[in-house]
């Protein structure tokens, strides 16, 4: 390789890794929006659940079909994509398979292992489009997909397939050009896949041949840096953000409804369990719940940008099952779009936060959260541990204790908690008489017949 390509090839290399740490940096920005949440109790659990969850997909597994796609993707991902440390060094110091020679049958062993699994992702990818657009599964062709992220969806997976096409096709256009000799070319022994594509090509002159092979391997390399910058605009984004993300999910118990800080200490002031808090500044006086994505804590924000738009929360949802309007993964799909709103607003200059939206209202409708069960359905079914229900609870507080706009039923239940300490519109003295007439039944004397 002359020194062009390899100038080239750095220039390409420099301008992507900089595309791409911008991307990272515009992503944290974004999810630091949210407010500071200390999460790094229980190391060993936590350390635990991303591995079963992350790496073992285990919640994945309870549709086992796609589950096996899924897997043989993810495998291929990581696999296959050792080869990329080949390609750089190779790009960059002008040589031509540089392990190659280091690791003779072990290289050759890698390649096979890499061309069956790029097969895998073929079959898989071709599967996935197939039952994405054809098939009409009800949690794929909802309303909240259309337009781009159907598209989006669609488009990795074809990309996916060419990536794996190049693959090939610079395999088996390269061991055609070691097997006529051609200077700087390796044989390889034989690999099982490529090697049935070679008829293909075998007619062409070595020259075209050559240009095939450097084609696809420019190709690929230049299919792999797009596609990690592509990660970064597209639900796909999931891919790593998966592994934070189940390491800071909630390990308490699902239905476990963590109460307010705030409240908290004003409650157990007014009983006298502690000192009453020191006076705060009002300007420094946050809200009760959510309104808007600055409300909410970084780690929900997270939460967001994690979602892999699969539906499988939404599928659950016994109050989108009948009928109701109440969708978890547009919940978290309108969070990350509110989220990327501010964020390009205070990129360009502007006030992101107060440009007269707001997450709940204009994203999100009463209508929907007050549809909410609170019953864990879909923090159970997601995949990475995604938890839509806090941050519906927490739009819900805003709602009832900033603007008193709970249903009118609701305000009746508050008030009676509030007053009697039960949902039911009795006084807290009358709360056992039903165990007192349970106890007279039971003294009555029974007649003999």
């Amino acid at each position: 390789m002359s020194s062009l390509p390899q100038i080239l090839f750095l220039l390409v290399l420099g301008a992507s890794g900089y595309i791409l740490y911008k991307r990272i940096s515009y992503l944290r920005q974004t999810i630091l929006l949210g407010k500071p949440l200390a999460r790094n109790d229980r190391p060993g659990e936590r350390w635990k659940t991303m591995a079963l969850v992350a790496f073992g997909q285990k919640k994945m597994f309870k549709r086992v079909g796609p589950a096996l796609l899924h897997l043989i993707i993810y495998v291929s991902f990581v696999v296959i994509n050792l080869e990329v440390l080949e390609f750089i060094i190779d790009g960059l110091a002008g040589t031509h398979r540089i392990f190659a020679p280091f690791l003779a049958g072990f290289y050759t062993l890698a390649m096979n292992v890499f061309e069956v699994l790029a097969l895998g992702v073929l079959i898989s990818c071709v599967a996935f489009l197939v039952r994405r657009n054809g098939m009409k599964v009800p949690r794929l062709s909802s309303a909240e997909l259309k337009g781009w992220p159907k598209l989006d969806a669609n488009l990795i997976l074809w990309i996916e397939i060419v990536l794996m096409l190049a693959i090939l096709t610079m395999n088996a256009t390269d061991q055609l050009l070691a097997y006529r000799g051609v200077e700087g070319y390796i044989p390889l022994g034989g690999l099982w896949i490529s090697s049935s594509l070679q008829g293909l090509f075998d007619g062409l002159s070595s020259s075209t041949l050559l240009l095939l092979e450097r084609g696809a391997w420019w190709f690929h390399i230049l299919g792999i840096l797009g596609f990690a910058i592509y990660v970064t605009y597209s639900k796909h984004l999931h891919i790593f953000l998966a592994f934070p993300n189940t390491w800071y999910a909630n390990l308490e118990p699902q239905g476990k409804i963590p109460n307010m800080e705030v409240v908290t200490q004003e409650v157990k002031s007014m009983l006298g369990l502690q000192a009453a808090p020191e006076p705060t500044d009002q300007a420094d006086i946050g809200r009760f719940g959510a309104k808007d994505v600055p409300d909410l804590s970084w780690v929900q924000v997270m939460n967001a940008f994690s979602c892999t738009e699969c539906g499988r929360c939404t599928a659950e949802c016994p109050a989108n099952l009948t009928g109701k309007k109440l969708s978890p993964r547009k919940i978290m799909m309108d969070t990350r779009d509110r989220a990327e709103e501010i964020s390009r607003a205070n990129a360009a200059g502007k006030d992101g936060v107060n440009d007269g939206k707001s997450l709940l209202g204009d994203y999100i409708s009463q209508e929907e959260i007050n549809a909410c069960t609170s019953c864990n359905a879909c923090v159970e079914a997601c995949p990475v541990n995604i938890d839509p229900l806090s941050i519906i609870l927490e739009l819900r507080r805003y709602t009832a204790m900033e603007e008193s706009g709970s249903p009118a039923q609701w305000n009746a239940m508050f008030q009676n908690i509030e007053t009697s300490f039960a949902p039911w519109k009795f006084p807290p003295t009358d709360r056992f008489n039903w165990a007192a007439k349970v106890n007279q039944e039971d003294t009555k004397p029974t007649t003999n017949e």
